[in-house]
């Protein structure tokens, strides 16, 4: 599990006493480097890297263009026609010698960017399909000075495709991830997961393989594509090395092998040895044991995640896409999620949850503050703040999860905000008060709600005996982040906090509940087009804790909706009367999981989660629009450069890139694979 992005918070009001010691204003380097439609680009920093040894900088190397190498994965698995777009999109911009200065070649590369940025022709966050503003007709003159047809024969079944009809209609694909329930999710979906299969046909095959007496289920359909063959037959192909991905996936084990032998212990290597031979099999049983052996490496300051993990682009939540990040721990940091997690069994102990959904004994939690050294697939360009792993309940019940908090990340877009003029603090915040409480707590109670969300939020709870990780079908991701939420900002107004010294006094709390609430009910919306649903589970799962807490907090005016000069603002009134509803919402979430209630976790979404007001929508567009801010961020990696005396690497030197579109042609040229 993923905290995704950032809240949106304060643009350039973040306070730089909690931003460590990544860079200051004053340093030379600029975090921000490109800008476009709703996106700006960023750079982070890798700090601690000249303190590591030559064979951690070999074994985070090779860990690395593993990572790398799987890049085309994703687009596939995003849509079956990401890759031929993407390739006739490099052809373009590698190879066209007309006129790169008039406004129609200007659209298409934003179009380019925004492809290179969604990992295929979907918004990565709002799921819809976007369109060039050039022409068509210019778009296919480009594809004729660079001798391309735009054709694309199919080779599943030999057919022509049209990829400028494919890019250009709205027809075509009009969704990642279809969020149209009077439909069939499955056959509307444009994501390569499922081929001539409906939903019906896929939840009866995969509910045919369950046996639900079994206490360690596999998480069946996690790494295949499900397949209905011409006469009918139902049948699954693995992602493996000879299988699915093949080519990709034995250019990951080949830098995996290498990355092994400079693996810091014993028990890196196991983790590794495992996770090839998973990728050489296909079995997840092998990914179980694999996930097993890789809560135990705490040890190392290397660590890495590499695999089919999450399943959010699958509208039965079920299937994984492909991901790489490679980090190193900042130990410094990580005391403070050390604290948390050695206190993981009186956090769930005093849950305001029924007994029946608390673990008696919490196992294994470990957590640390981490930063990236190389980030790939469905985390790049745009990646998670934290991360929760691994996602089977029943092995964070027997063996525990590692929970991480990426602080480069957050200290990039934190410096990055503090380059542009304007935020949405000032804009959306009610008063003076508001807004001085945000800039001295906010940062540091942003860390710390990351810091409960995945070491601890991810982590508690248990499913009843006989109930499916897959009970709440679609509803899971969005109801999973609830939870983890709604732990984390229950607890971030206990004494505990202060008295564990992770919260500088008890009042720092109350910036994050502001907040929160601000962004749940109105900033967010500024990510979703007009007159479209919200249909992101990280977006959908703030959407309905805020809408659900101002709602059954009315009659006592725990949050008052106010207007001034024809600006909508949500403003808390009653602090520890939220806590309450936070943990009143904590407790019914948690049965919903624990109990598999598909109905009522249905029920909650689709009231609370979903549905947009039209005419605050439009206000908050305006007001955002007005600022001149992008509402999405991602990042172009750092270059690990290897140096050479006498053809022995002897160092890796870190070269920071300014060029968005340049890497994503060097990636294309170095990695492509499928």
């Amino acid at each position: 599990m993923k905290v995704f992005d950032m809240l949106m918070t304060c643009g350039a009001a973040v306070s730089m006493a909690a931003c460590g010691n990544v860079g200051s204003q004053e340093d030379s380097f600029r975090y921000l480097i490109d800008e476009f439609a709703d996106v700006k680009i960023m750079r982070y920093q890798i700090p601690g890297w000249d303190s590591l040894s030559l064979q951690q900088k070999h074994y985070v190397y090779h860990l690395g263009e593993a990572a790398k190498y799987g890049r085309d994965i994703i687009w596939v698995q995003n849509c079956r026609y990401n890759l031929p777009v993407r390739h006739i999109v490099e052809d373009i911009l590698d190879r066209y010698d007309g006129d790169r200065e008039c406004e129609d070649f200007r659209k298409f590369t934003v179009y380019a960017k925004r492809l290179f940025f969604s990992n295929g022709m979907h918004h990565h966050y709002a799921e819809d399909k976007f369109f060039p503003e050039c022409p068509r007709e210019y778009f296919a003159s480009l594809l004729e000075a660079v001798g391309d047809d735009g054709v694309y024969v199919d080779p599943e079944d030999s057919t022509q495709v049209d990829l400028l009809e494919v890019i250009y209609s709205p027809d075509i694909f009009p969704q990642r991830k279809s969020t149209d329930k009077s439909g069939d999710i499955v056959k509307q979906s444009a994501v390569n997961y499922y081929k001539g299969v409906t939903r019906e046909e896929a939840e009866r095959f995969y509910a045919a393989m369950v046996d639900p007496a079994d206490s360690t289920p596999v998480s069946y359909g996690l790494n295949s594509r499900l397949v209905k063959d011409a006469d009918s037959t139902i049948r699954e192909e693995v992602y493996k090395v000879g299988g699915l991905y093949g080519p990709a996936l034995e250019k990951v084990c080949g830098e995996l092998r290498k990355a092994a032998f400079y693996a810091e212990n014993d028990t890196q290597k196991k983790c590794i040895d495992l996770l090839i031979d998973y990728y050489m099999t296909g079995d997840l049983e092998l990914w179980d044991e694999y996930n097993i052996a890789w809560v135990k490496d705490t040890a190392g300051t290397v660590d890495f995640v590499n695999g089919f993990v999450e399943d959010y682009n699958d509208p039965l939540g079920r299937k994984a896409s492909w991901e790489g990040l490679v980090n190193i721990k900042d130990h410094e940091a990580s005391r403070r999620t050390g604290i948390i997690s050695a206190n993981a069994q009186w956090f769930e102990d005093n849950s305001p949850v029924d007994p029946r959904f608390r673990k008696e004994k919490v196992k294994g939690i470990s957590a640390k503050v981490i930063d990236v050294t190389t980030l790939g697939g469905d985390c790049y360009p745009s990646t998670p703040i934290g991360i929760n792993l691994p996602n089977a309940d029943w092995i964070r019940k027997d063996h525990g999860s590692k929970s991480v908090t990426i602080a480069n990340i957050t200290h990039a877009y934190d410096l990055a905000a503090l380059e542009s003029p304007t935020s949405t603090l000032a804009e959306f915040a009610w008063d003076d008060d508001e807004i001085a409480m945000a800039k001295k707590y906010l940062s540091i109670t942003d860390e710390v709600h990351t810091d409960l969300h995945e070491c601890l939020g991810h982590g508690s709870g248990q499913l009843l005996p006989g109930v499916s990780a897959n009970a709440l079908g679609e509803y899971n991701s969005t109801l999973e982040e609830t939870r983890a939420d709604l732990f984390g900002l229950y607890y971030m107004a206990d004494p505990k906090l202060v008295e564990l010294g992770i919260l500088p006094d008890g009042d720092a709390y109350k910036a994050q509940y502001s907040n929160y609430i601000r962004n749940g009910l109105l900033v967010q919306f500024t990510r979703v087009e007009l007159g479209r649903q919200n249909t992101e589970a990280h977006m959908q799962n703030r959407k309905l804790i805020a809408e659900w807490c101002y709602e059954n907090g009315l009659k006592d005016n725990v949050i008052e909706k106010k207007v001034r000069d024809g600006k909508t603002y949500f403003v808390v009134n009653d602090y520890e009367a939220l806590r309450g509803l936070f943990g009143r919402l904590l407790g019914e979430v948690q049965r919903i999981k624990s109990e598999g209630d598909y109905e009522a976790g249905k029920a909650l979404v689709e009231k609370y989660a979903v549905n947009i007001d039209p005419e605050l929508h439009k206000e908050v567009k305006e007001r955002y629009a007005a600022l001149g801010l992008k509402p999405y961020g991602g990042f172009v990696n750092p270059e690990l450069v290897p140096v050479e005396e006498n053809g022995k690497v002897v160092d890796y030197r870190i070269e920071y890139v300014d060029d968005y579109l340049g890497q994503m042609l060097r990636y294309g040229h170095l990695y492509s694979t499928l």
